[in-house]
């Protein structure tokens, strides 16, 4: 579904991402791991657009997304969660997610898709009129990624989903991604708590100063003992 093929990027002359190659077929779920500063946003900055990468291919379903306009982007399938949620404070829960159904595409969906995000987060169909930045983090997590499902994409990234999470909130994001992928949408989850997000995916690569440093099943990158030194504790 997805492929990356000797990806560079950056920002200005600081390089980010060096020689990246990354696949993602349609079904799985796959994980990016790796600590601070190793690149992660910036390879879900690239996927969907926010930045041009300096080389490299991006396809999608065999599609250039790399000659897509970035406002277009979603229109291939792929729904960006970003880090630190990113949503519209001063509007409500309803509004967050109209404006995740403002293409084209999606709008004559937009009944049908608010029915099954409500569906997989009640809290949100009660929170629907109250103001995005007045609820709870896990709540407007729930939010940011029920605005990006509101697209009804093929893909969808979810960046650091639990991050400045309350540990019990933890466990709740990660059993809703669990959901979401059982539903059989594809998702690709950067995630700097390893072991929550091994046992929610079928593959992980682990990035470290920009490149792929290794990758496998879950439960070979949970055997490593690379994996298990550098962010298990072992």
């Amino acid at each position: 579904m997805l492929e990356l093929r000797s990806v560079d990027a950056g920002y200005g002359s600081f390089q980010a991402l060096f020689g990246v190659n990354l696949e993602v077929k349609a079904g799985e779920a796959v994980g990016v791991i790796g600590p601070n500063g190793a690149g992660k946003t910036t390879l879900m900055r690239v996927i969907s657009g926010l930045i041009r990468p300096a080389r490299g291919s991006i396809k999608m379903e065999g599609v250039d997304v790399l000659t897509t306009p970035a406002h277009r982007i979603v229109s291939l399938g792929i729904a960006h969660v970003p880090e630190n949620r990113r949503l519209f404070p001063q509007l409500s829960v309803d509004d967050n997610l109209k404006m995740g159904a403002f293409m084209k595409e999606a709008r004559h969906k937009y009944a049908e898709r608010l029915e099954i995000v409500f569906e997989l987060f009640p809290r949100l169909k009660e929170r629907r009129y109250q103001m995005a930045g007045t609820m709870s983090g896990g709540e407007q997590q729930m939010c940011a990624i029920g605005r990006a499902l509101m697209s009804d994409p093929k893909l969808l990234l979810l960046d650091e989903p639990s991050a400045g999470l309350a540990p019990v909130v933890v466990q709740q994001v990660f059993e809703l991604v669990k959901r979401i992928r059982a539903s059989g949408l594809t998702v690709l989850i950067v995630e700097q708590n390893v072991q929550q997000v091994l046992r929610v995916v079928d593959r992980a690569y682990l990035i470290e100063a920009g490149s792929i440093r290794a990758s496998g099943s879950s439960a070979e990158m949970l055997a490593s003992d690379t994996v298990k030194e550098a962010y298990l504790g072992v």
